[in-house]
């Protein structure tokens, strides 16, 4: 017997959130999250949620618990690009294609009953929360910013009647490729001819004042990608408070133009997940120092966001980046380096990597059904 409750209360998020670390117990790939900040990130009082409406649910067989799903509308998609669709996230199930069905019909119901056309997922609230089920690389761990899940999940998709919608992939980048007085040379010609000029901080501190810039500017970068929802300004709040800390002034490069005006930046950062599966959903009393160590001890990083001004797209420009991030490889023993999720469509960042012997070692796809 199958039972779907919403989850409302204190204990039935906690439940949400802890589910799949006995779902993944032992399991040498999946990543986990903390517990206590997820739960925060859930509390309908953020301003995340002034956009977005959004439902929990926990699957239970045999009164025991066996699933969870998120459903939402983030009403700037549905309203703004017009987009008639549920998103729906989170999504953790026992090997049971009932299960996975009695989830989704809860789905279904809350797209049914505002007058959407069609669900589609895994995706969070917004374009910046982790989308995408793992269709290929299930034998490598996964990233910060990246979903792992069963081979299994794919098949009851397919099982379900849901078809491919986004696609994205995920390269490993081989650095001891990387032809140091090549890009050093292509650096400081298009530096010289553009008047650009690379801006480091040493601090956090001094990174804050630029961090709505960068956001803006990824809005642009992104903006004729058929994915992509912008990003507001009370979400770039949260998004500075959920990730800020994680991130080391040193793997951060800007470009800004003779008017100081940002025209490009990428952030990286060292590979926390084994940081993180050692913390076990907890920073206290040991996780911290886990997570410390893998910042200072780490030969992975991982690439996090790039954006580029369109007007600066085929300039070389990244010539700059590349040889400001690699400079800080360097300094931290960095040999190899993973990207974010890209999606398939996405050819000018793709051909960024083009020169590092990249190999696509991870897939993921968002599905979707009409309702």
């Amino acid at each position: 017997m199958i039972e779907i409750k919403e989850a409302i209360s204190k204990q039935d998020m906690k439940e949400f959130v802890k589910f799949p670390f006995k779902l993944y117990k032992n399991n040498p790939y999946w990543v986990s999250s903390i517990i206590k900040e997820e739960i925060a990130s859930f509390d309908r009082k953020n301003d995340i949620f002034k956009t977005v409406d959004v439902h929990f649910y926990l699957a239970y067989k045999n009164g025991e618990l066996a699933g969870r799903i998120a459903c939402c509308i983030n009403w700037t998609e549905v309203k703004d690009l017009h987009k008639p669709k549920v998103r729906f996230g989170w999504l953790e199930m026992i090997d049971d294609v009932e299960v996975t069905k009695a989830l989704i019909d809860k789905v279904i119901a809350f797209g049914k009953q505002h007058q959407l056309q069609y669900i589609e997922g895994p995706m969070g609230f917004s374009n910046m929360d982790k989308a995408g089920m793992l269709t290929k690389g299930f034998d490598y761990i996964a990233t910060m910013i990246g979903l792992y899940n069963y081979p299994y999940y794919v098949e009851h998709m397919k099982q379900l009647g849901f078809q491919p919608e986004a696609e994205w992939l995920e390269y490993k980048l081989d650095l001891t490729l990387f032809d140091e007085g090549k890009i050093e040379k292509m650096s400081q010609l298009v530096m010289n001819r553009y008047g650009l000029k690379p801006l480091e901080f040493s601090s956090t501190k001094e990174l804050m004042p630029y961090v709505d810039e960068m956001f803006a500017l990824l809005n642009k970068t992104y903006a004729d990608l058929q994915s992509f929802v912008p990003i507001e300004p009370f979400q770039v709040e949260h998004y500075k408070k959920k990730y800020l800390n994680f991130i080391h002034p040193d793997f951060i490069s800007c470009v800004m133009d003779k008017d100081n005006k940002m025209v490009a930046f990428a952030i990286t950062m060292p590979s926390f997940s084994k940081g993180f599966q050692k913390a076990n959903g907890k920073l206290f009393p040991f996780g911290f120092w886990h997570l410390l160590q893998a910042m200072k001890k780490n030969n992975h990083a991982e690439y996090y966001l790039i954006g580029v001004d369109p007007e600066y797209r085929n300039k070389g420009v990244t010539a700059i980046i590349f040889k400001e991030i690699y400079a800080c490889f360097k300094k931290h023993k960095i040999t190899f380096a993973e990207t974010n999720p890209l999606l398939e469509e996405n050819n000018k960042v793709k051909q960024l990597w083009k020169n590092l012997n990249p190999e696509i070692h991870k897939e993921r796809k968002t599905f979707r059904l009409d309702i």
